[in-house]
């Protein structure tokens, strides 16, 4: 039931938007404060989905009340009530984060249909907020190791501007994961991340999949299609796996980074992208450009930040946290009981050659889980981890 705070100093003024509000919707939860100090109090102790709030008031005036409610629950739509000779200053609580304003008296429509807009736009930002939080817990960066403490380092310095950055390491390292917190730290968090394998791609439909094409470019080209880099604009792409990708395309998002201009296949028109570009590689690129294999241009374009993910051998102190990590989450996944692992199970699994690292913990800790005891053994260990 939406929570509606009204802070209004004159009772009959207040007795009429209760009135109007209950009327018109009785699932509607409405509180009252007399004056500002008291809205604020109120709006400290309890969170509200939408404040509609007087600018004329004694003790406390509404833009204060504005000023003061946004440094404590920023995300909550405050709608200014102003009187005829309050609208310059009703417009002004605009720029300071009001949502709207009615005036003096209140015209039933523009009340209801303000009320519904709000309440409707918190919704949407508490779900884009629950959504993140779910996103977040997807990528959750686990360990205290060195290399764990450095990359989040890395990060928290670099996620904020848009810099380039290419991340290595081997397959099932991690290396997605720092690309999600890159994009998730950043000014661009609120835009898009697109993902592309370039590995994934055959190499004859790597540059229709980055930039698109026109209708007839190809045989298979039915109609116009935009690209990952469009599909990116205003957020983050992220190119796994760069190292396969085709001279040919090479060529093209070197264009792209030099100009933050594209090209669909088949088009000679320009199109302006704003992306933000971090790749990701499991091979030695300054050996592929020995041997002819990668663009040394390119690879200075996308290394203006590089960050090496660690093996999961050379981290081993992070095991007993990842096990207990990916125990949780797979138990919930299958909504079984949570085991846990003995002290001599966790010691052979920090002893074990992890040549496919986190991926290929995680493979043994669901196997583990399926296949063990109530508390995994070293028994469990030696007889399901397949080592």
């Amino acid at each position: 039931m939406p929570k509606i705070l009204i802070i209004e100093d004159e009772a009959a003024i207040r007795r009429v938007l209760v009135k109007i509000l209950s009327e018109e919707n009785d699932k509607y939860q409405v509180e009252e404060a007399e004056d500002g100090l008291a809205g604020i109090e109120k709006i400290k102790k309890e969170d509200y989905d939408l404040v509609l709030c007087d600018i004329k008031m004694p003790k406390m005036d509404g833009v204060e009340v504005l000023e003061a409610a946004k440094k404590i629950k920023p995300e909550v739509p405050i709608v200014m009530i102003s009187g005829h000779g309050d609208l310059d200053t009703a417009v002004n609580t605009m720029r300071l984060g009001a949502f709207d304003y009615i005036s003096k008296p209140p015209d039933l429509n523009r009340l209801l249909n303000t009320v519904r807009i709000a309440l409707d736009r918190n919704e949407l930002v508490v779900e884009n907020k629950m959504l993140k939080k779910k996103v977040s817990k997807n990528y959750e960066m686990i360990g205290d190791s060195e290399g764990i403490a450095r990359i989040q380092d890395m990060i928290d310095k670099v996620a904020p501007t848009d810099a380039r950055v290419l991340i290595t390491g081997a397959n099932g390292t991690g290396k997605e994961l720092v690309a999600h917190w890159l994009h998730q730290k950043s000014e661009r968090s609120k835009g898009p991340m697109i993902e592309v394998n370039c590995a994934a791609i055959p190499s004859e439909l790597i540059e229709s999949e980055l930039f698109g094409h026109v209708k007839g470019a190809f045989t298979s080209a039915a109609k116009d299609r935009a690209g990952k880099f469009e599909a990116a604009n205003g957020g983050t792409i992220f190119l796994d796996e760069i190292g396969d990708m085709s001279l040919s395309a090479q060529a093209k998002v070197l264009r792209a980074l030099q100009e933050s201009r594209i090209q669909r296949v088949g088009s000679d028109k320009d199109i302006k992208v704003n992306v933000r570009v971090v790749a990701a590689t499991n091979k030695n690129l300054k050996k592929e450009i020995e041997n002819g294999n990668f663009r040394e241009d390119l690879y200075h374009r996308l290394a203006v930040i590089l960050i090496e993910v660690p093996a999961l051998n050379d981290r081993r102190e992070d095991i007993p946290l990842l096990i207990n990590y990916f125990s949780d989450k797979i138990s919930k996944e299958q909504g079984s009981v949570k085991k846990t692992f003995s002290d001599k199970a966790i010691k052979l699994l920090q002893n074990y050659d992890w040549t496919g690292n986190i991926r290929e913990l995680r493979n043994v800790i669901e196997r583990l889980i399926i296949l063990g005891n109530k508390e995994v053994s070293e028994s469990d260990v030696k007889a399901f981890a397949s080592k």
